[in-house]
């Protein structure tokens, strides 16, 4: 039996209705009988998992769990590192690297008693991908094998859409977390900059680079984000609060939130397929009938939003590669090298003046969320597209509603709509000012209580 949240495992463990041990095994089945065909894991550790269940089914016996993620199966995408298991990026550059120690959020969730099952597959260094000339090959939509999981953090979508998982990290430069939490069908947040410490995560531009939680739910991220919040003294973007009470706040409703939609960002900018923006229509009639208010925004065009973060994106993941670029570029995938090399072409002129306007579209994005507690667009245009079918220059091609919210650097939550033509899921992204993970992901558990989307899983 797989529970279908990490609220639901932990309440069947305060009843000893199920046992960590039960249920790390039954994941390690799942795993054994469908990764063959989604390609989630990297590497499956077996031994490891089954020591961490044993762990807190002894707490659990004793009354002494450390917490709501206690004997939770949990997985890491494979930028993360872990003490004594191999931290690849998926790339042959790292082939081999063990890490001697875990990085911080890595160690917060183990410190909290989630159950280590394995590393998760990612696009090559969160960049490049799908790719099909790397170690590994690239995870399956479990809805479709045929359809792409969305990327960077595509392991971790497939794995929690599967049921493999309960809980999964990703990390989010350009909607690497909310893009595969809305192809999959399941529930992602990008903290607030600087919440969730990233020592330890292997970096793709330091200045937009999130790390946070994916599960099935808008509770389960709430949980996953207390353990993982907190101060790393290693980064030194880490801002040090911790997110202490966000889970205790979900339960406080929508009424009276003031909801603004940046419409002309999904009907004109970037225009959603017609399943997408009547699913978003329905989702934002949901907020109306549960006491939301719901108007319009105008900002920047999308366009220049995507602009300035794909020149910082790849200006400072250049300079991070250059080095291995000159020495050992034919080890690198095809789409990673096309598309990280750009930043060589990325002077520090047009550098310096993406960051200073940067700033200015931040503050308008502030102007915004003095006049609204959230604000609403797709996350993605619409359903997955055919895995062999991605664009080698998707960070080029129109604009990314997730881009906007890792230039300003607030909070930005994505959770399935409902479904489209092709039956596979389309989704909504909430975002919200600095620091307010816990309005966001508020207004994301109203709206699942509310339908019940989160709750549908694809038959495999």
């Amino acid at each position: 039996m797989i529970p279908a949240s990490i609220a639901e495992a932990a309440g069947l463990f305060r009843a000893r209705k199920l046992s960590p041990v039960e249920l790390a095994r039954a994941c390690l089945d799942r795993i054994a009988q469908l990764d063959g065909r989604l390609h989630a894991f990297v590497a499956v550790t077996e031994a490891r998992a089954m020591d961490d269940a044993r762990a807190a089914e002894q707490r659990l016996m004793r009354g002494e769990p450390l917490g709501p993620l206690d004997g939770i199966p949990f997985a890491h995408k494979d930028i993360v590192d872990t003490a004594g298991i191999a931290t690849t990026c998926c790339s042959r550059i790292r082939a081999g690297h063990v890490p001697q120690r875990d990085a911080h959020a890595a160690k917060r969730l183990a410190d909290a008693g989630t159950v280590l099952l394995g590393k998760l597959t990612t696009h090559e260094f969160a960049l490049g991908g799908p790719s099909f000339d790397l170690p590994t090959p690239p995870a399956r939509n479990p809805w479709d094998t045929g359809r792409f999981t969305g990327g960077s953090s595509s392991g971790s979508g497939a794995a929690l859409a599967a049921g493999m998982v309960l809980g999964a990290t990703g990390s989010d430069t350009m909607g690497s977390i909310r893009s595969p939490a809305v192809f999959c069908g399941i529930t992602g947040l990008k903290p607030s900059y600087g919440l969730v410490g990233r020592s330890g995560v292997f970096p793709l531009a330091q200045s937009l680079d999130h790390v946070g939680p994916m599960a099935r739910t808008a509770e389960d991220c709430a949980l996953l984000l207390e353990a993982m919040a907190g101060p790393d003294p290693e980064d030194p973007a880490c801002d040090g609060r911790d997110a202490a009470g966000v889970a205790a706040q979900l339960g406080q409703g929508v009424r009276g939130l003031r909801i603004g939609v940046i419409r002309h960002f999904h009907e004109t900018d970037n225009r959603g397929s017609p399943a997408a923006l009547a699913n978003l229509d329905a989702a934002l009639a949901v907020f109306r009938e549960l006491g939301a208010t719901v108007a319009d925004v105008t900002l920047t065009p999308l366009a220049e939003w995507h602009a300035v973060n794909a020149v910082i994106m790849l200006a400072e993941a250049h300079a991070i590669h250059g080095a291995w670029l000159r020495t050992r570029f034919s080890e690198y995938g095809g789409i990673f090298r096309e598309r990280v090399i750009l930043g060589a072409l990325i002077g520090s002129e047009h550098y310096l003046n993406a960051q200073r306007r940067r700033r200015a579209l931040a503050e308008e994005m502030t102007r915004a969320f003095a006049r609204h507690d959230v604000l609403i667009t797709l996350a993605q245009p619409g359903e997955a597209p055919a895995v062999d079918a991605v664009s080698r220059w998707g960070v080029l091609e129109l604009g990314s509603f997730a881009a906007p919210f890792n230039l300003t650097g607030g909070p930005s939550v994505a959770l399935g709509t409902g479904f489209g033509e092709w039956g596979m899921p389309t989704g909504m992204q909430i975002a919200g000012a600095a620091f307010g993970d816990a309005t966001v992901l508020r207004a994301a558990h109203a709206y699942q209580q509310a339908t019940g989307w989160h709750r549908r899983t694809p038959e495999l």
